[in-house]
């Protein structure tokens, strides 16, 4: 007998269609997912191959999930730039330090070089070249390749303790080198590699520190005070200033015999230094508007008496005679006209004008006298300010490449290129990429969005870990910035592609 519809039974038999499509389709996506995601990559690390099986994505899942340590300057390359993909070869190189030096400057420089030839042809291959490399014997003891391998090619001349020799086998590293010429390296001993036209000379400087005193004069003060016992102006020396005395200690290092740089240690005062006393006297009062208007006061009421005098002479004049203004008219200009006239005009211009002389001494005394108040000024500005300056630390201390030329900043960066294997085009591209963004400069800043530096990094912080010192520390910033093309574009050719097109990178 036929099961009967219902809709109980529709009900039920809907829902078991939706549970099986959702169930093929999860088992669909799923096989899709172990299919496409699952990879075979090559994996090397500082030369060690082995080939591993994983599911990860980007390069950065692969080497956690294969327990890789990666330090900030290690150099890790994949084939396939971007996502990771089935075949894909990674390669891992850890960093180490050395020092090279540009332009006269040493520069510490991370390097995954396997020897001093192929690190001098990271920047020979751009056309730059390093003076002279500079190795740490505790660095190249301490590489997983077995150690700094002065010269692949040919025999290597050693210089050490004045003496000259040669290693006929380059291919060893230089500790190795040492060892055979029983040469023996104390803990400060400084082992560098340069390159003397076709000659690849390992050299060895010994190095030693002693303590040197010197003595430097501690310059007196000199102090005035207020005498009210001197005149004004006066100035009498109450003491007399005695120079003191200090002994400074410095660290001083010696390289092969010679001093090269010292270092303030202590510094002690053997001699206090006695001030210098000056005397002086007050300034003198200078005059009020109230007495000069009572010393003018009184030449006026003298004129006024003068002409009431006058006055008094031409009144007795005409009383005297009285027919003198009608016998005869020209007597008239005599009294009327020349003696008045002469007497009170010389009299009161006079006197007035000669009298402000006084004012003249009490404005040129106090205009002078601030002589005191200008030494004291420049002894005490001049001791504290030199003191200071000389004192503070080397500001490039924890940069690397402080505050460099632009044709410096490209020196360095060509070598850090060619180790990612950036040569050609790639070194021109990337030329041309920071000669838009920055020009090179060191401290250039974008007044709009705040980026910074030769690879104009947004935000600045991003280039912390790569040096604390950033915003002056060039070498820093171009770590930083090749790190981050070869992250996000794989190559500065592609960058520059970006930055064309875009306008930004």
């Amino acid at each position: 007998m036929a099961r009967r519809w219902t809709p109980q039974r529709f009900t039920a038999l809907r829902r078991l269609r939706v549970v099986i499509c959702a169930l093929a389709t999860f088992a669909l996506c799923a096989t899709f997912f172990l299919c496409t995601t699952r990879k075979a990559v090559a994996l090397s690390v500082n030369g060690e191959t082995r080939h591993v099986t994983t599911y990860a994505t980007t390069v950065t899942g692969l080497l956690r999930e294969q327990g890789v340590d990666v330090k900030t300057h290690d150099l890790v390359q994949s084939t396939s730039a971007g996502a990771l993909t089935n075949h894909d070869v990674v390669t891992v190189k850890s960093a180490y330090q050395t020092t090279i030096s540009i332009d006269g400057q040493e520069v510490p420089f991370w390097t995954v070089a396997d020897s001093a030839e192929q690190l001098l042809s990271f920047f020979e291959q751009n056309e730059v070249a390093a003076s002279r490399v500079r190795v740490d014997i505790k660095n190249v003891y301490n590489q997983l390749t077995g150690g700094f391998v002065v010269n692949a090619d040919g025999p290597v001349t050693v210089v050490a303790d004045g003496k000259t020799s040669v290693a006929p086998n380059g291919k060893l590293p230089a500790a190795s080198i040492l060892d055979s010429k029983s040469i023996v390296l104390g803990k400060d001993d400084r082992v560098s590699i340069e390159k003397d036209g076709g000659k690849t000379i390992l050299r060895v400087e010994r190095v030693t520190y002693g303590d040197e005193t010197a003595t430097e004069s501690i310059p007196y003060v000199t102090r005035f005070v207020t005498d009210t016992s001197l005149a004004p102006g006066e100035t009498r020396v109450e003491q007399a200033g005695v120079n003191g005395e200090k002994k400074i200690t410095y660290r001083v290092t010696y390289v092969d015999g010679k001093a090269q740089t010292r270092e303030q240690t202590d510094e002690t005062v053997t001699k206090v230094a006695l001030d210098e006393v000056i005397a002086v006297g007050p300034e003198a009062p200078a005059k009020t508007d109230d007495d000069a208007d009572t010393g003018a006061n009184a030449g006026d009421d003298g004129a006024a008496d003068d002409n009431s005098g006058d006055d008094g002479n031409a009144t007795d004049d005409s009383t005297d005679d009285p027919t003198a203004g009608t016998s005869s008219p020209e007597p008239d200009p005599e009294p009327s006209t020349s003696e008045p006239t002469q007497q009170p005009t010389q009299a009161p211009t006079q006197t007035p004008t000669q009298q402000p002389k006084p004012t003249q001494t009490p404005t040129q005394q106090p205009t002078q006298k601030p002589t005191p108040t200008q030494q004291p000024t420049q002894q005490p500005t001049q001791q504290p300010t030199q003191q200071p300056t000389q004192q503070p630390s080397n500001p490039a201390a924890g940069s690397r490449l402080y505050r460099p030329t632009a044709a410096a900043a490209q020196a360095y960066a060509a070598g850090a290129a060619a180790q990612y294997g950036w040569t050609g085009k790639n070194w021109q591209n990337l030329v041309n990429l920071w000669n838009r963004e920055s020009g090179w400069r060191w401290n250039a800043e974008n007044p709009w969005s705040g980026a910074y530096g030769i690879p104009q990094s947004l935000p600045p912080s991003k280039m912390a870990a790569f040096g604390a010192n950033y915003r002056d520390d060039a070498a820093a910033q171009i770590d930083w910035g090749l790190s981050y093309i070869a992250g996000r574009y794989g190559s500065p050719n592609k960058a520059w592609e970006h930055s064309e097109h875009y306008g930004w990178y």
